[in-house]
């Protein structure tokens, strides 16, 4: 549910068509925002926000620029670079040795796994697919940029479904893979 919440702002995005943008990308800034304030006021880490405080930086910039230049010859190329946001944002925090996933997963994470070094291992796995996948959506995005609407909008939740659903069944594989350790020791 966290991962749902920490996207959201980029799910919304990607799903309003292209025609509103702008629109999209304020309901974006106000989502993010919000999960900003929401977090920070339930006492969040900041390595629990990488994900939530680019996402508000970068739906601020993309809200002042859509509205001041609708017509941009950015406009089509905006979920490209959206998926480069997110690319750049989840490499940078795997460079600072931070990886945006350990933070959410210590949300609901017991403490005493934090320092474990699968769980750290685990996060940086999840951390480089997530990043992979923003990097190849990206890429094919700007392919499509003067593509019809639904093969862009295609691309975008895919960049999101291949990454959620690598996490479910990989953060499942090693949750099985430590009881079956645990119950031979």
């Amino acid at each position: 549910m966290s991962y749902l919440r920490t996207f959201a702002p980029w799910i919304v995005y990607a799903v309003i068509p292209a025609a509103h943008w702008q629109w999209a990308a304020l309901i974006a800034l106000l989502l993010s925002v919000f999960e900003v304030t929401r977090k920070l006021r339930a006492g969040s880490a900041l390595d629990a926000l990488i994900i939530d405080i680019g996402s508000m930086i970068f739906f601020a910039a993309l809200t002042v620029l859509a509205f001041a230049h609708p017509n941009t010859a950015l406009h089509p190329y905006s979920p490209a670079i959206s998926s480069g946001v997110l690319a750049l944002i989840a490499l940078v925090s795997l460079a600072l040795r931070k990886p945006f996933t350990l933070g959410v997963a210590k949300q609901t994470a017991p403490k005493e796994l934090w320092d474990n070094p699968v769980f750290i291992r685990t996060a940086y796995v999840l951390t480089s697919v997530w990043a992979a996948s923003f990097t190849i959506g990206c890429i094919v995005l700007a392919a499509l940029a003067h593509a019809d609407s639904t093969p862009r909008t295609i691309a975008q939740v895919l960049a999101f479904v291949i990454p959620v659903v690598f996490t479910i069944r990989y953060v499942a594989y090693i949750q099985a893979k430590a009881r079956t350790a645990a119950a031979q020791a």
